[in-house]
C-alpha cells in the first residue's frame, strides 16, 4: 500500500497567508490598530478621569437596572469573602508586605496579573498585580497567591486570595 504524498507549494501558501492576513486586519477595529502603548496612556488617561468625576456623579449612574442579577452576584461575592485574619499567616504576612510596598521573596510578585481565567471581575490589563504567598517548606512559589488590583499598587481597592493557583478565589475583607 503506497501512500499519497502531496507537496506544499510554498509561493501559492504565503500569498495565501498573506491575503489572509490583509483581511483580518482590514476587519479589525480601528482601536484594534493602535499600538499597545498608545492603548495604555488612553485606558490609563480615562481612568484618571473616571476617577475624576466619580464624586460629580450620582450614584445612580454606577447602578445596574436588573436587581435580579445584582442580588445573584451579592450572594456570589458574600459567600467567596474571607477574613484577613481567617488566611494563613504566610498570607497575612504577604499582604502586609504589599502595603508597605515590599520586600518580597520572588522576583514575579508585584507583576501585572492577566486575570486569563476570568476568575476575577474584568479590568484593563495591568490593573491587577500578583504576590506568591509562601508554603512552608516547599522549594518553588507553591499555588498560593493574592493578587490586588487598583490604581495605586500600595493602596490597592481591592484582593483575592487563591491557594489553588488561580481557579478560584476569595475576596479579602482587611477590617477582619
Amino acid at each position: 500500500m503506497t501512500a499519497h504524498v502531496t507537496q506544499r507549494e510554498p509561493a501559492r501558501d504565503a500569498l495565501t497567508s498573506r491575503t489572509h492576513g490583509l483581511a483580518q486586519q482590514a476587519t479589525r477595529h480601528p482601536l484594534q490598530q493602535v499600538s499597545h502603548r498608545v492603548k495604555g496612556f488612553l485606558v490609563s488617561a480615562l481612568m484618571v478621569l473616571s476617577a475624576a468625576l466619580a464624586p460629580a456623579l450620582p450614584a445612580q449612574a454606577f447602578s445596574r437596572t436588573d436587581a435580579t442579577t445584582d442580588a445573584k452576584e451579592t450572594t456570589a461575592d458574600a459567600a467567596r469573602v474571607v477574613a484577613l485574619s481567617a488566611l494563613p499567616k504566610q498570607a497575612q504576612d504577604t499582604h502586609r508586605r504589599i502595603l508597605a510596598g515590599g520586600p518580597f521573596r520572588f522576583d514575579k510578585d508585584g507583576t501585572v496579573f492577566g486575570n486569563r481565567e476570568r476568575q476575577l471581575p474584568r479590568q484593563t490589563r495591568g490593573y491587577y498585580r500578583e504576590y506568591t504567598v509562601a508554603a512552608p517548606g516547599a522549594r518553588s512559589r507553591g499555588a498560593r497567591r493574592i493578587v490586588c488590583g487598583g490604581l495605586v499598587v500600595q493602596s490597592p481597592e481591592t484582593c483575592f486570595y487563591t491557594q489553588d493557583h488561580y481557579q478560584s478565589f476569595q475576596k479579602i475583607d482587611p477590617r477582619h
